[in-house]
């Protein structure tokens, strides 16, 4: 089948994002690598599109940003580290509830070909 184009996946792009985040914070390669993982390279996200989430996930308050090292010992490069507020744990949560009825109506028009 190929990969999912952007177009029809753009409107869960800040979805998947928070479901990585929620788990733990995170910066941008991490995410597009597990993202990429995660749907067995079916989807790969766009740097643009990741960093423009970013930034309209934080203007609304959804997450929020850091600077951290990764490297315990400090040796490391530092990185812009994103994590979920709570706002953003209940604006994932009525993403997921909204997904679940896209697809009960989507799928009432989709024929399995034989």
């Amino acid at each position: 089948m190929g990969e999912i184009s952007s177009d029809v996946i753009r409107g869960y792009n800040d979805t998947m994002i928070l479901s990585i985040l929620i788990k733990e914070p995170s910066y941008g390669y991490e995410i597009s690598k597990q993202i990429k993982q995660i749907t067995e390279e079916k989807y790969i996200i766009k740097e643009t599109t990741l960093y423009s989430a970013f930034t309209r996930m934080e203007k609304n308050g959804y997450i929020e940003s850091f600077v951290a090292d990764p490297d315990p010992e400090g040796n490391g490069k530092k990185r812009t580290y994103y994590r979920v507020t709570d706002s953003g744990k209940d604006f994932y949560r009525e993403k997921c509830e909204e997904w679940e009825l896209t697809k009960e109506v989507v799928e009432r028009f989709i024929e399995k070909q034989d």
